[in-house]
């Protein structure tokens, strides 16, 4: 199937309900299930990205590029090599959330407002990222964190690149009424 484009992403995710619905998104990986809810109050823009990103098939397929052990994991890259995205960027919505174990937050570029698909999961506190990067979320349970967890303790290589790819099979977005 291929990849939807920019505009298309981009009203998928003005349609979503955030104010009726709340949404789950759970990363089938190579290593483990990985269930996310989200903080559509203090970042609903990232919120509605992942979920448009996730339920168009973005991510799947795709990988965990970089996993810097006692830090974070890092995935969302089209290309899997870290310099990749969905071909539009979304502005910062820093917020009161602290990075700690298994919050959700994106990646991006030095400009605060070049946030596109590519987020990471943390693994430890992280508090210098802390209103620095957008948290929008966190694993939804202990299990979640756990494969969050061995991601992280995989062998690397160059560019903190796994030596086996840690492969994400597909997203599949669940939606619950308020």
């Amino acid at each position: 199937m291929p990849k939807p484009s920019a505009a298309e992403l981009k009203k998928a995710a003005q349609a979503l309900d955030l104010d009726q619905t709340d949404y789950e998104v759970t990363l089938d990986t190579s290593a483990g299930p990985i269930r996310l809810v989200f903080d559509a109050v203090s970042a609903p823009g990232h919120v509605r990205n992942m979920v448009a990103l996730a339920e168009s098939g973005f991510y799947d397929g795709g990988c965990f590029h970089r996993v810097i052990p006692g830090f974070m994991i890092q995935g969302g890259c089209p290309e899997g090599t870290g310099s990749g995205g969905p071909g539009y960027t979304i502005p910062a919505e820093f917020n009161r959330t602290p990075h700690e174990p298994g919050v959700l937050s994106m990646a991006r570029t030095s400009d605060p407002n070049s946030a596109g698909s590519q987020f990471f999961i943390c693994l430890e506190k992280v508090p210098h990222l802390d209103r620095q990067y957008t948290a929008f979320g966190r694993t939804a349970d202990e299990a979640s964190l756990d494969v969050v967890k061995a991601i992280g303790s995989v062998p690397t290589g160059r560019q903190d690149r796994p030596v086996q790819p840690v492969v994400i099979r597909k997203a599949t977005v669940t939606r619950k009424a308020k």
